[in-house]
Order: structure tokens, then sequence, then C-alpha cells
């Protein structure tokens, strides 16, 4: 399956995806060459055209972020995101005993990478910054293919998936507020030039 199919099946329908990606062979370096590493682009790019190129306005104040700092946040950006991937994997596969689920490392990689399909696909708001919230709320789709996706790929009961969902949106949270946090340090805002 190509990477377009893939990104519209697992985003409408993913109760049906899951089962296809779980039989699939995969391993680590597939799944970032051929899938992570491809759509993790599209927040980072985004979010530089956005902030660098097109710029942030109100009351008919504007302000550019300078293109070197625009170039490096979107290469940290890029990184953390895709180290934010495996160690949401890391998380998933340490708690499915938990939660009676079935550890597989490659499964809770399976997992973390599309469920973060509609986050990475959500990062085309960046475009506009006045759009990014739409980015934000596109990614709490995410928490919905985590949830239809656990029971499947890391094999707990139904009843669980609920709890073992919201153990790691909460970490999802933290580990988005540290990116968050140092893409700060390295965006210079109007205040502090």
């Amino acid at each position: 399956m190509n990477l377009v199919e893939r990104v519209q099946s697992i985003l409408l329908k993913p109760k049906a995806t899951w089962p296809e990606i779980d039989a699939e062979p995969a391993d680590a370096a597939s799944l970032y060459k051929n899938y992570v590493m491809i759509l993790a682009l599209i927040p980072a790019v985004a979010s530089f055209i956005g902030l660098s190129l097109i710029g942030i306005g109100a009351f008919g104040v504007s302000f550019r972020v300078p293109i070197v700092s625009g170039l490096a946040n979107m290469v940290v950006g890029y990184v953390l995101s895709l180290v934010m991937v495996f160690v949401l994997a890391l998380i998933i596969d340490a708690m499915a005993p938990t939660f009676e689920g079935t550890r597989s490392q490659i499964g809770a990689l399976k997992l973390s990478a599309y469920a973060s399909t509609a986050a990475f696909v959500g990062g085309i708001f960046s475009l506009l910054p006045s759009l990014s919230v739409l980015g934000a709320l596109a990614a709490l789709y995410g928490v919905y293919l985590l949830y239809t996706g656990l029971p499947v790929l890391m094999k707990c009961p139904p009843d669980k998936a609920i709890a073992y969902t919201a153990v790691v949106v909460v970490c999802a949270i933290v580990g988005g507020f540290i990116i968050a946090w140092v893409l700060a340090l390295l965006t210079p805002s109007p205040v502090r030039l």
C-alpha cells in the first residue's frame, strides 16, 4: 500500500485498517523511512513557511521569524517529532502488561507511527500561523486512532483501551509540551526582540 492510500485508510476507516497494519511485516527502519520521516516533514516545513515566509500578523502589526531561526526551528521540530514517535512507542510497549495487553515493540511502534498520522497531516495548517490551532484539533483525532488501535496491535481487552489510551495521551501531552518548550527557545518572539 502506498503512502497516500495508507494515510487515507487510517484516517477514514481506522477500524478496518488496524488489522491490516497488524498483519503487515515491518521493522523500525521501514516504518520510519517509508512513513514517519515523510509525514513528519509536513508540520516542520509548513511551520517554517508559516513563521518565516508568511509571518504572524494582528492589528496591523506583522512579525516574521528570521530565516536562520526558522530553519533551526524546522530541523529541531522535525527531529523531535521523530524522537517523540519512538518514545511514545516505548511507553505504549512498557504499559501493555498493566492493561492486560501483550508487549510488542514493533506493534507499539506501528501504533505510535500510524496514530500520529492525524497530527502530522494536521500540521499543514501551520502554513498560516493563525490557523495552527486547527492542526492541534486535527491531532485530537489521533486519540481516537490510538484508542481503536490499542486492542488490535497491543492485544489489550477493549474495556481496558480507554484507560490505556488516557495514560498514553497524558504522556504524549507532556512530550508535546517539552517539544514546544524547546522550539520556543529557538524561535525569537517580538517580546524577546
